[in-house]
């Protein structure tokens, strides 16, 4: 009989681990298992590469409340005699605009405004997945029936102490927790010192087959620029480091340098990075192309990807880009020495603009060592399939 399972994930939108989802659910054997998904964000670029035998479940009935206009929600509660909906929307909302969260922080103040209008799912699994921290976690452990509970960790978790608590309520109710790196464990047992002995490492799956079967087809640059193709992928936000980018793009630019810096990816600082690349006279330099759903063929056709992450989990697209020989610059994120192997397969460099830019120089001006990088990605190994033998023994077990 085939086992049961739900995975819960915000979106698929085109991160880190909404791609290590995708990749996971495209590998799975589905003669012994039923796989159901829960978002709470829909129309993600990855839903259009789910495997046929996922079934992607509809909207919960809060998620197509909180899509609504504040007026339709309104007059959607009146008609429904349900005004604590629209109350704990108001509440939510008022309270993010007063103050500068975090995304754990906004986590938590909005399963405390609104979990009490979630309902709780209707079906039994044996097991069920939190496939992000946050409000994927909180949902599995309060709303969702099943055998088993597993919940991922894809971040460098430090947590604040209201927050730490917090999570913590909602932790307990898990069997295990799972992170995806040895560091991204480290931390997590550092801000959970209870979990310390239940805490698992399943690396974020990578195919190199996929990847490369996936960089032959779709659409690529097509500005014909002739000079070095930078390449960054990752959401629009702080933990991204856009800023170090920026200033390293600047420096780049000071210094005569033929280039064009693509930046993939969407979110909340899109309007301050334009702002800033305005202001800066980078707009020959800096190029937002937006969210990719498959974002590999422009990997492939790079000249250098660049990472400036402040934190990772693990660091997805640094992995993407090594499986495709593609020298990396990144800095000296927690997890970066996870993979990374400075001066081998790239360089690691210090947290600022200068930094980074040298980085850059170096392997535009330096063709030996940027040869002697590409034949060791030819040589190294290639994914971590062998990851999934250890998701099939933690639901197994």
């Amino acid at each position: 009989m085939r086992k049961s399972i739900l995975f819960v994930i915000d979106s698929l939108h085109c991160a880190g681990a909404e791609k290590s989802l995708t990749t996971l659910l495209s590998l799975l054997d589905y003669s012994k298992y039923d796989v159901d998904l829960q978002l709470f964000g829909y129309g993600g670029d990855l839903e259009k590469v789910l495997p046929k035998e996922v079934n992607l479940l509809e909207p919960l009935s809060y998620t197509n409340f909180a899509a609504m206009s504040v007026k339709d929600s309104l007059i959607y509660s009146i008609k429904n005699m349900n005004i604590d909906m629209f109350i704990s929307r108001i509440k939510y909302s008022m309270k993010i605009r007063k103050n500068d969260y975090s995304n754990a922080q906004k986590a938590r103040v909005y399963w405390q405004s609104c979990s009490k209008c979630i309902y709780n799912s209707n079906k039994k699994y044996d097991i069920a997945i939190s496939y992000a921290q946050g409000v994927p976690t909180f949902y599995v452990a309060e709303k969702v029936n099943a055998d088993k509970k597993f919940a991922w960790v894809n971040a460098s978790y430090r947590l604040e102490e209201e927050d730490r608590k917090f999570q913590q309520l909602y932790y307990d109710r898990y069997n295990k927790i799972i992170a995806v790196s040895d560091s991204a464990k480290e931390i997590l047992s550092d801000t959970f010192p209870k979990y310390k002995y239940n805490i698992e490492v399943i690396y974020d799956i990578n195919s190199s087959k996929l990847i490369n079967k996936m960089s032959e087809y779709g659409e690529s640059y097509n500005d014909n620029f002739v000079g070095t193709k930078i390449l960054t992928i990752g959401r629009l936000c702080y933990s991204k480091g856009y800023d170090i980018a920026l200033e390293a793009c600047k420096i780049l630019k000071e210094k005569g340098i033929n280039f064009k810096w693509y930046i993939m990816g969407g979110g909340t600082l899109e309007s301050e990075i334009k702002d800033f690349i305005k202001d800066n006279k980078l707009d020959e330099y800096v190029i937002l192309i937006g969210v990719k759903s498959n974002p590999y063929p422009y990997i492939k056709d790079c000249d250098i990807y660049v990472q400036t992450s402040k934190s990772e989990g693990f660091g997805i697209a640094i992995a993407e880009a090594r499986m495709l020989n593609k020298p990396v610059v990144t800095t000296r994120f927690d997890a970066v020495y996870n993979q990374m192997v400075d001066g081998k397969n790239g360089l690691v460099v210090d947290m600022n603009g200068k930094a980074v830019s040298d980085g850059i120089m170096e392997l535009i001006n330096n063709q030996d060592l940027k040869n002697n990088i590409i034949n060791y990605l030819g040589h190294e190994k290639k994914g971590n399939e062998e990851e999934l033998d250890k998701f099939y023994k933690l639901i197994e077990e």
